[in-house]
Order: structure tokens, then C-alpha cells, then sequence
């Protein structure tokens, strides 16, 4: 899937299994894929915020983790696109699986008391993890690791679907926000795959700012990483509710979301 106009770099040739339809070092000399890595910032920086509110706010740890390995997410797949390396492509590739897990755990213990571990579900995500790692490794098929991300999420969004339609219907817009701008994200992860080289030969016609707009896997990151952080304030919003503390969806600057947690009003 290499472009025609690649061009050499400073990470040299590129020894991933999967190379993307951006053009190789066509922006900077020092980033293979300059577009495909800028745009895993919305991976990183407002899971940071997010993960020092669930500091601050005194919730439980596992979402703390959760956006954390969603940061991790966008650390691995920011050094993955910035040099094409099979190494770096593990760092973006393999964190998907873990904090998929993550996820499914945070999800599925949503209406438990507090300060208890379902031992099970953790030894059966933990054992699902090194054995996708394990084969992965030995195959190195990215169908492979398609197929069982594609798993994760969708054991997910049926639980996302549950607790919106049956237990708190009022977080539908919520929910459905965070999977449907999921979907679109992998709606033009599909276009940029089968129409690359149509997108190659339109970006030739176009200025360079204005050809970043089809940039189609980058929209992917930006796309899957708000819906993954809304995800995670479906989950931690149903969480709190549950606890009986009084979660409210707030937006910096009018524009981003975030969840703030006041604690019961018995407390």
C-alpha cells in the first residue's frame, strides 16, 4: 500500500507489516507519516486530563487504567506512524487488545459494590490478552489482530446498547454519540483502505493543506479516539450512578466533554 511519492527518512525503510495510504515523509523528514501521527493527540492528551479528574475525584482505579491505557493507545500508534517500524507497529497494535479489556472489564462490573474484584472475568480477559499477543506474535497477521479488536468492541457495544436501552435510557444520546462517531471512524478507515489510490491521485490535484483533509486514516484516530473517550465517560458516568454519587457531563471551552463526580449527598 505504499505510495508512489514516499521518500526516504530519518527511521529509514519501513519494516511494519502494514504501511497506510499517507505518503512517506512527505510533510517532515523526521515523521513517516506526518498526519497519521499528529492526529493520535486526541488519543493523549484528554485521557490525561481525564485520568487526573478520576484522580482528583477520588474514583476507583480501574478508570484511571482505563484512560490511561487509552493514552498508551495513542503513545504506541504516535510512534508506529511516525516510523513505520514492526516494533513500533506491536506498541500501537498490541495496547488496542489491552485496553479493550480494559474497557470490557469497566463495563460489565458497572453495577457491583464497591472495592470488589470479579477474579473470573479479570483471569478470563488477562488470559485472552496473552494468547491474542502470544499468536499475534508468532503470525504477525494484522487480520488476525483485526478480528479480535473486532471482538472486544463489539462484546462493548452490546453491553453500551444494554444499559442504555434497559437500566438508564437517559445516557442514549451518550451512548449512541460514542458509537456512532466510532463507526464513522471506521467507515473512513475502509474508504482510505479501498480507495487509496484514488485518494493518492486527488491529492496530487490539490494543495498540500487542503489534500490533508483526505487524510482518511488520521480522521480514523481523531474519529475512534473521541469515541473511545466518550466511552469511557458512558462507563464511568452508569459507575457513579450506580454509587449514588451525582455525575455531571460538562464541556471545556464550550466544546470538549468532560465528567464531573460529586460525591453522595450523605457523605
Amino acid at each position: 500500500m505504499a505510495p508512489a511519492a514516499d521518500r526516504e527518512g530519518y527511521w529509514g525503510p519501513p519494516t511494519s507489516t502494514l504501511e497506510w495510504c499517507e505518503e512517506n515523509y512527505a510533510v517532515s523528514y523526521y515523521i513517516a507519516e506526518f498526519w497519521n501521527t499528529v492526529s493520535n493527540l486526541i488519543f493523549i492528551l484528554p485521557p490525561i486530563y481525564g485520568a487526573i479528574q478520576t484522580y482528583k475525584d477520588g474514583l476507583e482505579k480501574r478508570y484511571l487504567a482505563a484512560y490511561l491505557c487509552l493514552t498508551a493507545v495513542g503513545l504506541g500508534s504516535w510512534c508506529f506512524h511516525m516510523t513505520l517500524k514492526y516494533e513500533m507497529q506491536l506498541l500501537d497494535e498490541l495496547p488496542m487488545i489491552y485496553s479493550c479489556c480494559v474497557f470490557v472489564y469497566c463495563l460489565y462490573e458497572c453495577f457491583k459494590y464497591k472495592n470488589t474484584v470479579n477474579y473470573a472475568l479479570l483471569f478470563l480477559l488477562i488470559t485472552y490478552s496473552v494468547v491474542v499477543s502470544i499468536v499475534y506474535l508468532d503470525l504477525k497477521e494484522p487480520v488476525f489482530h483485526q478480528i479480535m479488536y473486532g471482538t472486544l468492541v463489539s462484546i462493548i457495544v452490546l453491553r453500551s446498547v444494554y444499559i442504555v436501552l434497559w437500566v438508564y435510557p437517559w445516557l442514549r444520546g451518550l451512548g449512541y454519540t460514542s458509537l456512532t462517531v466510532f463507526l464513522m471512524g471506521f467507515f473512513l478507515w475502509n474508504v482510505d483502505n479501498i480507495f487509496c489510490d484514488k485518494l493518492r491521485a486527488l491529492r496530487e490535484k490539490m494543495p498540500p493543506v487542503v489534500g490533508a483533509v483526505t487524510q482518511f486514516h488520521a480522521w480514523w484516530h481523531i474519529l475512534t479516539g473521541l469515541g473511545s473517550y466518550l466511552h469511557i465517560l458512558l462507563s464511568l458516568y452508569t459507575r457513579t450512578l450506580f454509587l449514588k454519587h451525582r455525575p455531571k457531563v460538562k464541556f471545556v471551552f464550550g466544546i470538549w466533554p468532560v465528567l464531573l463526580v460529586e460525591p453522595p449527598k450523605n457523605l
